[in-house]
């Protein structure tokens, strides 16, 4: 009972999430037209189309993401063509002909009357536009769906989560109806009403179909539940105890993973009698990049005695959701083992895991013998794998007493011994020791400004910047970031807001970097930002010398999230 609890309660919060904010216009829309008629049929057909995609996750998999997809595109051309249809009322009829046959005579009544038909059929666009509104409450949910399997506790559990939303909405929309019916009391403006009301259909058909609905409405702190639906999760549902190798805890299940790369999707049953050693990271995380050498040694080594290594790629900054980005650093780090993509923190939540990066070795039993977390202990853990190993195949596993040598290169290379300045993070959430004298304007453009000098891991922005939760974003060209740090190397996420490239230049005290340069710009300097990843900036080659870092932007666009060293 607790879990259909929170099942509501989470559908309830959805209404603030931002994702659903560009939709409530269409919700709107039908404001002024009887409740039960045309906003309970909205409400009805937006329920059901979501509980049916989601139903449909669970079985579905992979499969219903590119289904999904078509369904978004179908409903924002409807929503665009009843877009119209408000804003010019003589093209009514002619845009509502192809629906028609579809909507059983929608058109006909669409401007004159509250169309049941008509608010259903609106009411499934919008469902397609919501469905992908899910938060960590709703992986909940269809982890759970998934481990039951398809049948009615899983379908009552998310029409539950549908039902919360719906409620909400329904509160928003009748509040919303008696707020129209006094300005057209007041003002007679029906006609203008209508006409704005399709103006701002078509605004958020476009802001979705643009993404703006989670670039830049997610930048809002305020509007962000993913933390209250976080306490919720820990709160109200039950939760694994926490992992500790001594306890000799059965390791949890990789249920609730987003999508599976490198492989079909596993389980833990499915690895019984084999070694397994899951790694959570990230593709951005310097500390998760200088362990891979050592996974894939390991995997190339050990794989054909048994060992199994499962990437749990559990993302730090929104772009790193993105699966054609983690396929391409996958492939770009040359990863071969198994991934899986853990976006709602399912399987980081369900091993109770805190750290970037983490290792837990599982045995052929599926109990956990081993974990780590950070880098190092690296001969220890292959010890341990070694000695599981033989213990699965019994003794009899022969095998040489060599351990494996790695050598990293670019970010992947082992840190300096030397003192290093700290991760740094460019977002207001995690932010420390800017020095540029103005205030930091949460989620506003303003202008930065530089002093004259830093002193040891001070950083600073210059130019007109935005800064949200995660990171600073240039909103106008000739922007600068400078770092005073201490360092062999240094390394800073970066994106392009538009998708395009973004070219830079990098300075050292003042000069081109020459032979200190990183593997991600020339010797002058020249860079550009192509993917949302982590760039080698700086490599010291001779003496390690604390260095003011400046990189330049000459034109707007580039977005960066956080500095670190090695």
């Amino acid at each position: 009972m607790l879990l259909f609890v929170l099942a509501y309660i989470g559908g309830v919060l959805t209404i603030l999430s931002p994702c659903v904010l560009p939709v409530l216009p269409f919700i709107f829309a039908r404001s002024d037209q009887p409740f039960r008629r045309s906003g309970l049929p909205v409400l009805i057909g937006m329920a059901v189309t979501f509980a049916v995609l989601a139903s449909l996750a669970t079985v579905g998999g992979a499969w219903l993401v590119g289904i999904n997809q078509y369904g978004r595109y179908a409903a924002m051309l409807l929503l665009l063509l009843m877009g119209f249809a408000l804003v010019f009322p003589a093209l009514s009829n002619r845009l509502m002909r192809p629906f028609v046959a579809f909507g059983g005579r929608l058109q006909q009544r669409a401007d004159r009357q509250a169309s049941i038909k008509g608010s259903l059929l609106l009411g499934v666009a919008v469902g397609f536009l919501w469905a992908p509104c899910a938060g960590p409450i709703l992986g909940l949910l269809l982890a759970g769906a998934a481990l039951s399997g398809a049948n009615l506790y899983s379908a009552t559990l998310l029409l539950a989560f549908a039902a919360g939303a719906a409620s909400s909405l329904a509160v928003a929309l009748l509040a919303g109806g008696r707020v129209f019916s006094m300005m057209k009391r007041s003002l007679g403006a029906e006609e203008w009403l209508r006409r704005g009301l399709g103006v701002a259909v078509l605004a958020g058909v476009v802001v979705i179909a643009l993404g703006w609905d989670t670039r830049f409405l997610a930048q809002f702190s305020f509007l962000n539940t993913a933390n209250t639906e976080q306490q919720l999760i820990e709160r109200l549902a039950d939760k694994p105890a926490a992992v500790h190798a001594e306890d000799s805890k059965m390791a949890p299940p990789f249920t609730g993973a987003t999508r599976w790369l490198n492989s079909p999707e596993l389980s833990i049953e499915m690895l019984r009698g084999k070694v397994v050693l899951v790694d959570f990271w990230t593709y951005s995380c310097i500390n998760c990049l200088r362990t891979l050498p050592y996974l894939k040694a390991w995997d190339a080594k050990y794989r054909s005695q048994g060992l199994v290594i499962v990437g749990v790629h559990s993302p730090e900054f929104a772009f790193e959701k993105d699966a054609g980005n983690v396929e391409m650093a996958i492939r770009d780090l040359s990863i071969k083992y198994p991934v899986a993509m853990d976006n709602q923190y399912a399987i980081w939540n369900a091993y109770k895991n805190e750290y970037w990066p983490a290792h837990y070795l599982i045995d052929a039993q599926g109990v956990i013998r081993d974990q780590h977390f950070g880098e190092g202990k690296y001969q220890e853990t292959e010890q341990m794998i070694r000695a599981l190993l033989k213990e699965a195949h019994q003794g009899m596993l022969v095998m040489d007493d060599e351990l494996v040598k790695v050598a990293g290169s670019g970010a992947t290379a082992a840190p300096s011994a030397f003192s290093r300045s700290p991760e740094t993070y460019l977002g207001y959430a995690r932010q420390e020791h800017l020095a540029s004298p103005e205030p930091i304007r949460k989620d506003v453009a303003q202008h930065y400004s530089a002093p004259q000098s830093l002193v040891i891991n001070q950083w600073t922005l210059s130019g007109e910047w935005l800064v949200s939760a995660e990171s600073s974003a240039l909103q106008k060209s000739g922007g600068a970031i400078s770092y005073r740090f201490r360092g062999r190397d240094l390394h800073l996420v970066l994106g392009s807001r538009s998708g395009k490239p973004v070219r830079f230049r990098v300075t050292l005290d003042g000069a081109a970097p020459g032979a200190d340069h990183g593997v991600d710009i020339d010797a002058q300097g020249n860079g550009v930002i192509r993917e949302q990843r982590l760039y080698q900036l700086v490599r010291q080659s001779g003496k390690i010398e604390d260095r003011t870092f400046r990189i330049e932007f000459p034109e707007a666009g580039a977005e960066a999230f956080a500095f670190t060293f090695g």
